[in-house]
């Protein structure tokens, strides 16, 4: 090899001992279904020391998870871990009774989940679940109390007391996530399993999750096993990830090592599906995996990847891969801290196939399909006025993506549910289709009109009939909304399984059978199945991983191209959206901030707020290069602030202007619109760019 040397061992080297925090030793798990042992996990393998994060990754059904519930021995009565053990502080997990695990679980490790909302009590307030987090470790009464206080502001809530006498359902969703993290870090554990903490949440909140995690980090010298999809995540938290397939570890080694110079088809693959550099759609398509994970239970002697590596041959068919130690700088005797790989070639990496120049060529410009004027919508609760929309003025061209941006709060999805006629808009609004004035109610328009428009809803349980199997969902649709029975209308929904990778057995199953990832991909298709010409996007892909989210992107602009559909897209994602739209929307508080093309958007110059978006996002390609951290959260629409909204947590706020004067919009160059009081050549100082 040029680059580096290699070294081929029979396996990994891990050190056991209470020098690590985590020991995960040749583990083999298997789920009894219908009485026979279906293998899960695969001979997995890693440590992490006091005060390290280790990241793992891989696509949805792949074992991450069983992994990290196994690490705190929260499984299913159907598992049974068949090989291996678990050590945390040398203790070894495997072996402990009921009562050891619950004094383990109680003192030594603690888990934040992916849904904070799921983790808490809705009928509980605050103070007293924090607080119980305490009780069980023995301290009782006020001093619990002081202690739950404490334990809020450790994890940066500015005003604990009132937080304290809040239930669940009253905080947003990043502060449901710190009372979590403030819960599990009660019994200053030696180990934290965070699994997804920040999906869901906007970018703000999410880097300021992920802040506080670093934080805590040093201050409590906790090991940390962090399980997301998104890679740029990983990146910027993780000082080592180990890459998961099948069940099993393929590649391991330093984060920002193996994500720079990858060692593995499948992790090269995986880097490849992210729409990086700035890439856009109308550039080339995204690179995608062909084919499916296998499931659970399926046996593979051999290369774990073999049916969908691009550089199997039949020496992969044939042999266990060898585990290669990649040199680079470490001796053998520091090789358990080494970059290793599972593959027969990794000098042939270089012939890997790379995403192919996109012949789509969607040109702005066309026909205006939808137009808004003057679109406010005003709430009325317990008899107060909360404005979420104000005077929206905005256009929807034929066979083009519009990007909508900004924080949970901003109004997104209530625009997008008043553009559907789900939310009826104030007197006085106006929503055009192809020139003529849409009714309010979706319940007053015609059939013609609300087949025109469908949405695929951020959770698809609200969209799927739990009961109905996922082929009678879109058959049902296709008949409804274009008239196809039959054979025809079977063709139709295996393209659609197809292109969104639902298998056959896929459609077969009901949606409360599926995984989050697989419901999504089903309401995704159910949106298409009848042919609209606008379909309104509200986080469609938050919860794919990278494989998938590089298909369904593709398939978003196939569709476009072949169908001049248009696209409302919603995403806290802004590299997705990036790549997808053709202009792009910033809402703060139910007003437009800024509007431009996409380039003008991530080129600059920004609005304030902008700007803080954009450097909020974390980059498998690396930090950007200067974050603003924005003050406070997202104020009440019951009680906006006065002059612009935006200057209560602004970096660049002007004292007697920006809090007495509502600032004009002003267009700084054909089509790129800005709401800010500041000249353009000051708005132009600061560059931060995403993706």
């Amino acid at each position: 090899m040029n680059e580096r040397s290699m070294s081929v061992a029979e396996a990994p080297r891990t050190a056991t001992g209470t020098d690590h925090a985590l020991a995960v030793e040749d583990l083999d798990l298997a789920y009894n279904v219908r009485g026979i042992p279906r293998e899960v996990l695969r001979g997995v393998t890693f440590h992490v020391r006091p005060g390290e994060a280790y990241g793992l990754v891989g696509e949805s059904g792949c074992g991450k998870s069983t992994t990290a519930y196994a690490a705190l021995r929260y499984l299913p009565s159907n598992a049974v871990i068949t090989g291996g053990r678990i050590l945390v502080g040398g203790n070894d997990v495997t072996k402990m009774s009921s009562k050891q695990l619950r004094r383990f679980r109680s003192r030594e490790a603690s888990m934040v989940y992916q849904d904070p909302g799921s983790a808490l009590n809705p009928t509980v307030k605050i103070g007293r679940q924090v607080g119980e987090a305490f009780s069980i470790l023995g301290v009782g009464g006020k001093e619990a109390t002081e202690r739950a206080r404490s334990a809020l502001q450790r994890v940066r809530i500015a005003d604990p007391d009132r937080v304290m006498q809040r239930y669940p359902h009253q905080l947003s969703g990043g502060m449901q996530q710190r009372v979590v993290i403030a819960m599990a870090l009660a019994c200053d554990p030696q180990l934290l399993v965070l699994d997804e903490p920040t999906t869901g949440l906007d970018a703000t909140v999410e880097a300021e999750v992920l802040d506080l995690v670093r934080m805590l980090r040093q201050d409590t010298s906790a090991a940390i096993l962090l399980i997301a999809h998104n890679l740029g995540v990983i990146r910027s938290m993780c000082d080592r990830v180990g890459v998961m397939y099948a069940g099993k570890i393929v590649e391991e080694g330093d984060a920002v090592e193996v994500f720079e110079a990858p060692k593995h088809p499948y992790t090269l693959g995986l880097l490849q599906c992210l729409p990086r550099h700035g890439v856009r759609k109308s550039e080339r398509a995204l690179f995608t995996i062909p084919g499916t994970l296998p499931q659970i239970g399926t046996k593979l002697p051999t290369c774990v990847y073999v049916d969908r590596c691009a550089l199997a041959d039949d020496l992969c068919r044939t042999e266990v891969p060898p585990v290669v130690h990649v040199d680079v700088g470490h001796t053998e005797a520091r090789s358990e801290a080494a970059h290793f790989s599972r593959c027969h070639h990794i000098d042939r990496l270089s012939q890997m196939p790379e995403p192919a120049s996109d012949d789509n060529d969607n040109v702005l410009g066309g026909k205006v399909v939808i137009k808004m004027q003057d679109v406010s919508k005003t709430f009325h609760q317990r008899g107060h006025d909360v404005p979420a929309l104000v005077g929206i003025q905005l256009d929807l061209g034929g066979g083009e993506t519009l990007g909508l941006v900004g924080e949970s709060g901003s109004g997104k999805s209530t625009l997008a549910k008043a553009m559907l006629g789900i939310h009826e808009p104030d007197a006085g609004s106006e929503i055009e289709l192809d020139g003529h004035l849409l009714e309010g109610k979706s319940s007053n328009r015609p059939t013609e009109d609300m087949r025109a428009m469908q949405m695929v809803f951020q959770n698809p349980d609200s969209a799927l009939n739990r009961t109905w199997t996922v082929r009678r969902i879109l058959k049902r649709t296709i008949n409804k909304l274009t008239g196809v029975k039959g054979d025809e209308a079977d063709t139709r929904i295996e393209k659609l399984a197809e292109a969104l990778r639902l298998t056959p057995r896929h459609l077969d199953m009901r949606p409360r059978q599926l995984s989050g990832g697989l419901k999504q991909r089903v309401a995704i298709a159910r949106a298409f199945a009848g042919d609209p010409r606008i379909v309104i996007c509200d986080e469609p892909t938050s919860a794919l991983d990278v494989s998938v989210q590089a298909a369904i992107l593709n398939l978003l602009s196939d569709l476009q191209a072949k169908e001049s559909t248009s696209y409302l897209f919603i995403s806290h994602d802004l590299g997705v959206v990036r790549y997808l739209a053709d202009r792009i929307v910033v809402m703060y508080l139910g007003r437009l901030q800024e509007e431009g093309t996409t380039d003008q958007i991530f080129d600059g110059p920004h609005h304030p707020y902008t700007e803080a978006l954009l450097s909020a996002v974390p980059s498998v390609d690396g930090e950007p290069s200067r974050r603003i951290r924005l003050s406070g959260e997202i104020p009440s629409p019951a009680n906006p602030p006065s002059g612009c909204v935006f200057h209560t947590r602004c970096h660049r706020f002007m004292e007697g202007t920006c809090d007495v004067i509502e600032p004009p919009v002003v267009e700084i160059e054909p089509g790129h619109r800005i709401r800010c009081h500041l000249p353009v050549e000051e708005l132009g100082r600061t560059q931060v760019a995403a993706g």
